[in-house]
């Protein structure tokens, strides 16, 4: 009998089962595809690899006002594929030790939920069954295919195949304007491809502060990036993107290549949830603050959860599950999940967005400061702009939300995330000491805005 069974090895199904077999659980974790999910094999860690490379060829052509003068600067494509790949196989094999360490037993094989007892569930997987007092599910999700006339596998690539391409395209077009679509448009932009960008909403990356997307958009669009907004793809020719623009108007844009990047959906077959009686829906399974389900001792974590998207609120998922199972008294505050956009530049928030805060009713005060307040972003980023701001509540004058647009924001926004996690107000936060010199000072310089 063990003490918990996990379906699923990605980023919430390998952390959970390291945090309880340290516990002193017995445990069995089941995946039919490669230890450490999409974000290790197909997303976070391979995209950011080539990001990096991008990142470093961006600077190392950028080096004059910094008194670096460089005849020519070249890259390899080759080996910028090759080095994302040794990254990956050398923290999957992190995964596995961590596995081993944690006493945690692996089996390769898709498995399900055949049996629920009175005392204990059962998982299927091949011609074995496995006993289980609970179980967490955690099979991610997959890329979506919109239903655009011509479009299939033959002729697109999704974010996992275009992870494996051998050769640089001269032109892409991306379908998606989200942060998946963007992330690539900035890497391939980069590294001299043109690359166009189609998005049905009237502003890339949907859900962030329009403020920020829309510098966003202007500054990739002044390094060569094309954008088509408010645009509805009608066909897919091999790689030729037809659409229409918001005035009715009937267009066609060609490329090498073509990515589709519109979204994932939670992956839900195969998992005997009907069975089970598990409550889901297309958009993922139901759980509360605990990660339970509607059945007890059967959790959810991760992307089958169809809230957050993103490997950090996998892992704190299967974290809140474990604990809730050991009987600790944790919960997941998803107000307090913080969200990375990895171009060049970045963007990283936290928490409500203005327009949240008026849809929600709750009266806020807006602050903004450049960047620049924090001087070592000057010192590291000659000529370009920043920007940060921070929702605060009017009546108790707790920090609500904080945005962040220029580099390295990725490295700031986890500042601005305790601070919502722990109910801080802006206050409290004046009363934190921050490095100097950071670009970090720069929440320190906007509570002090209040």
């Amino acid at each position: 009998m063990y003490d918990l069974g996990i379906i699923g090895a990605g980023s919430a199904g390998y952390v959970a089962a390291e945090r309880a077999g340290l516990a002193g659980l017995r445990v069995v974790l089941f995946d039919k595809g490669k230890l450490g999910g999409v974000c290790l094999n197909e997303g976070c860690i391979p995209t950011k690899a080539l990001l990096y490379a991008a990142k470093l060829y961006d600077h190392a052509r950028e080096g004059a006002p910094y008194g670096i003068q460089t005849r020519e600067v070249t890259f390899d494509f080759v080996k910028m594929m090759a080095r994302k790949n040794k990254v990956v196989k050398k923290l999957v094999a992190g995964v596995a030790a961590k596995m081993k360490k944690a006493g945690v037993e692996m089996v390769q094989s898709e498995a399900r939920i055949s049996a629920r007892k009175s005392d204990h569930l059962v998982i299927s997987a091949g011609d074995q069954s496995y006993l289980c007092r609970n179980i967490l599910l955690a099979t991610g999700a997959q890329a979506v295919l919109p239903p655009i006339k011509g479009l299939d596998r033959e002729n697109i690539l999704t974010s996992t195949e275009i992870l494996n391409i051998t050769e640089l395209p001269e032109s892409l077009n991306i379908i998606g304007g989200g942060v998946i679509g963007l992330e690539f448009a900035s890497l391939f932009n980069s590294l001299g491809t043109k690359v166009n960008v189609f998005e049905m909403m009237e502003e890339i990356l949907p859900g962030t502060d329009p403020e920020f997307s829309g510098m966003l958009r202007k500054e990739l669009s002044r390094k060569g990036v094309g954008f088509y907004t408010a645009t509805r793809v009608t066909e897919v020719r091999n790689q030729d993107v037809l659409f229409k623009t918001k005035d009715g108007n009937e267009e066609t844009v060609s490329a090498d290549k073509l990515l589709v990047s519109v979204g994932r959906r939670p992956d839900l077959a195969r998992l005997g949830l009907d069975e089970s009686g598990v409550i889901y829906s297309q958009d993922g399974v139901r759980i509360d603050a605990f990660c339970r389900t509607n059945i007890p001792n059967i959790y959810a974590a991760g992307d089958i959860t169809g809230f957050s998207q993103l490997a950090h609120t996998a892992s704190r998922e299967g974290t809140v599950a474990v604990n809730h199972i050991l009987g600790k008294t944790d919960r997941i505050r998803y107000e307090a999940v913080p969200n990375v956009v990895y171009t060049n530049p970045e963007i990283a928030w936290v928490g409500l967005t203005e327009e949240e805060a008026k849809t929600k009713g709750i009266p806020v005060k807006i602050l903004k400061l450049p960047m620049g307040f924090a001087g070592r972003f000057i010192v590291e980023n000659e000529g370009k702009n920043g920007m940060a701001k921070m929702i605060i509540g009017e009546k108790y004058g707790e920090v609500l939300g904080v945005h962040l647009y220029g580099n390295p924001a990725s490295e700031l926004i986890h500042s601005a995330a305790i601070a919502i996690e722990m109910e801080m107000r802006v206050e409290e936060l004046q009363q934190i000491i921050f490095p100097h010199p950071t670009v970090s000072e720069i929440i320190h310089e906007i509570a002090y805005e209040a």
